[in-house]
């Protein structure tokens, strides 16, 4: 009885902590994605075509921004 408890207990923990690293890495993409998406909109056309970004491709790079972040 007591190895079972101690088993569930253990299963617990580790799905209590897969699930916190999940979170933690949602949160890591959402805020680079913002953060990428918000700095380029923030831009000038003049100065996103002098990195090779146009306005239409802000929401892709972002989206790539936030696959990485992780």
């Amino acid at each position: 009885m007591t190895t079972t408890t101690t088993n569930t207990a253990i299963r617990n923990e580790t799905l209590m902590a897969r699930v916190a690293t999940s979170l933690r890495n949602a949160r890591a993409r959402r805020n680079a994605y913002r953060r990428t998406r918000d700095e380029l909109s923030a831009m000038t056309d003049y100065e996103l075509a002098d990195i090779g970004v146009t306005r239409g491709m802000i929401t892709a790079v972002a989206r790539e921004a936030a696959e990485r972040a992780v």
